[in-house]
């Protein structure tokens, strides 16, 4: 059965109580309903990620502090670090924010110290005894996703040749510790939607750690079957994010959002409930083919402010969390048949 509600605790983390020290959010997450918590490995206001590759008494005194709380851990995220894995030259400036500040500035120092914190997750994910790992693929191609002006031959090519050779060795590594890494299929990563997971996992030779971080709320916006992507991708969905969007084009933005702000593009995400993702049908397909893992709120509005959608989000995935059918509904009807009733039945002699 699913588990859940959960909630990612990346957007909530402040320097004001009860959101600046992991036992205080993890309480604040409890009485509102969650019984987990994704956890941000980059925010040191919550987590130490190298203590916890370091030491497995500090993971256990985290695990027990958040039992104690009510809480379990769904996931430790690496998304921020994961972007720094792979960087166009044109994002430099942008992303060096992601980084520890004695590697800005230095590329080839940054990208570094971005595989060794996942290859710290990977272990500090082992002594909590997690089974899946959330993050993102950074990018190298996406700045030519529009081909105009046309682009050279291979160039995508290349660009998925290079990201699967950075990948491998981590996958190899989340491997060894036993852990599933999801990349989180998101526009601005190389990994945006199914033909590029595809492209990729070709690439890294199926790795079983290779898989998939479900948002519906990014299909949504790129106008992508987002119930038909559970059908062709479920066995490698192994994280889950309920996040909503919504998408009203007119006459004047559509996809591309008209570098507005988000609040003025067409397609903007919403609280759970308030945009147009039909979360019976995503329930349904995860519970058809059997996920097992959290479902997990983030919370990003354009409107809402965070606190009421918090509040309003554990009761909604709680709504949606549906229990496994363990009978047919028409067994009370079943005729007590045998191989030989069938056979006849069949007109078998």
């Amino acid at each position: 059965m699913m588990k859940g509600p959960g909630i990612f605790l990346a957007q909530f983390a402040d320097d004001q109580a009860p959101f600046n020290s992991l036992a205080d959010i993890a309480g604040h997450m409890a009485a509102l309903g969650y019984r987990g918590v994704q956890i941000p490995t980059w925010d040191d206001r919550l987590f130490d990620l190298k203590r916890a590759a370091d030491s497995q008494t500090y993971c256990d005194d985290i695990a027990g502090m958040l039992a104690e709380k009510g809480v379990a851990i769904t996931e430790l995220s690496t998304h921020l670090q994961g972007q720094l894995v792979a960087v166009h030259p044109a994002y430099d400036p942008l992303f060096d924010g992601f980084a520890a500040p004695e590697v800005r500035g230095n590329p080839a120092a940054r990208q570094a110290w971005a595989v060794e914190q996942l290859r710290l997750a990977a272990v500090a994910s082992r002594r909590l005894g997690l089974t899946e790992h959330a993050s993102f693929s950074g990018a190298l191609a996406w700045p030519y996703f529009y081909p105009w002006p046309q682009r050279s031959a291979g160039l995508v090519e290349e660009a998925f040749d290079e990201l699967a050779r950075r990948w491998l060795p981590i996958l190899d590594h989340f491997d060894e510790n036993g852990v599933n890494l999801a990349f989180e299929i998101h526009p601005g990563e190389d990994l945006h939607d199914g033909a590029t997971f595809e492209m990729f996992l070709d690439r890294v030779h199926h790795h079983k750690r290779a898989n998939i971080l479900y948002d519906p709320s990014h299909f949504l916006l790129q106008c992508l079957d987002y119930g038909q992507f559970i059908d062709f991708y479920h066995e490698r969905i192994r994280c889950f994010h309920v996040k909503d969007a919504e998408f009203r084009p007119t006459g004047r933005s559509g996809v591309y959002g008209g570098f507005q702000n988000w609040r003025d593009r067409p397609g903007r995400f919403r609280s759970l409930g308030d945009g147009q993702v039909d979360f019976s049908v995503i329930f349904s397909k995860l519970t058809q083919y059997g996920y097992s893992g959290w479902a997990v709120l983030e919370w990003e509005c354009a409107l809402k402010d965070s606190a009421q959608g918090a509040m309003e989000g554990a009761p909604f995935i709680a709504r949606h969390m549906i229990q496994t059918v363990k009978k047919a509904f028409d067994d009370f009807a079943a005729s007590g048949a045998d191989q030989g009733l069938n056979r006849h039945l069949l007109g078998i002699m």
